[in-house]
């Protein structure tokens, strides 16, 4: 379906029993709704009712071109618009990697309408700030974002060769049709800028401004995550004061809805169904 909120368009997948419990499902870079395919069946299997959009920069039709149309506020904007366009008081909030960047905001600033929260895979943004200024594990992990934050730079480098550079980054997701299936969106005109202009509007003043989280919440962490680190991930408690579990998958890589939707499923149900 597509919802129309704050004068664009997303296009969102819809599943469940109607009338179930709201599960907002928000992906990262550089997939879209579609990342939690996997995910889905068995939250609609315990009656719960999914809405995954394709985030700002990738929906079609949610493609502004400033680069400071994608800064945290708009991003958690969207997600609150997009709740506002269904009729959702509150939803049970699931999100990775940047999708678990504005999920950890929404919850912090827009508590009422989060039920619970699952983060998956980037720990809260204070605690990602503080980890990029403190901790050289967490810097050397996080270098690839000084690419990324160069125009034009980065696009080369990623679609080069019939997007080389993109279908590597994304080995771990599974197979080349679902490499496929997240990289060739990425080649249509202007939408991997759109997506880029995540990390060209991220500022450390934005990250670190996200206040605690007072939802129940489940931080899910991949052992072999080669993007966030351990000392990140466990600095995620210090800024939660509800109810909060930290599960670690340790023999998963950064991927975790693709490679372990089993124990993703699990996680987000132990929540949903034991808040605290």
């Amino acid at each position: 379906m597509r919802i129309e909120t704050r004068g664009l368009t997303f296009d969102v997948r819809v599943g469940g029993p109607e009338g179930g419990a709201p599960v907002l499902l928000l992906h990262g870079f550089p997939q879209h709704g579609g990342e939690f395919d996997d995910v889905v069946p068995a939250l609609h299997a315990a009656g719960l009712r999914t809405y995954a959009p394709d985030q700002r920069g990738y929906s079609p039709g949610a493609r502004p071109e400033a680069v400071e149309a994608y800064r945290l506020p708009e991003l958690v904007a969207d997600a609150v618009g997009v709740l506002d366009a269904l009729g959702v008081d509150a939803a049970h909030l699931v999100g990775h990697d940047w999708g678990a960047v504005v999920a950890w905001a929404v919850a912090a600033g827009h508590p009422e309408r989060v039920r619970t929260l699952t983060a998956v895979s980037v720990p809260h943004p204070a605690a990602m700030a503080w980890a990029l200024a403190e901790d050289p594990g967490q810097k050397a992990r996080s270098a690839y974002m000084t690419l990324f934050r160069k125009p034009g730079k980065a696009e080369k480098a990623l679609l080069v060769l019939g997007a080389t550079g993109l279908r590597r980054m994304l080995h771990g997701v599974g197979g080349d049709a679902r490499v496929a299936a997240y990289a060739d969106p990425m080649r249509e005109p202007g939408a991997l800028t759109a997506a880029l202009n995540w990390y060209r509007a991220m500022s450390r003043r934005d990250l670190a401004a996200t206040g605690p989280v007072t939802v129940p919440t489940t931080f899910v962490w991949s052992g072999r995550d080669i993007a966030i680190g351990r000392t990140a991930a466990e600095a995620c408690a210090d800024h939660v004061s509800a109810d909060y579990r930290f599960v670690e998958l340790p023999r998963v890589s950064h991927w975790i809805p693709d490679e372990a939707p089993g124990p993703l499923a699990e996680a987000i149900l132990a929540r949903v169904h034991d808040p605290a």
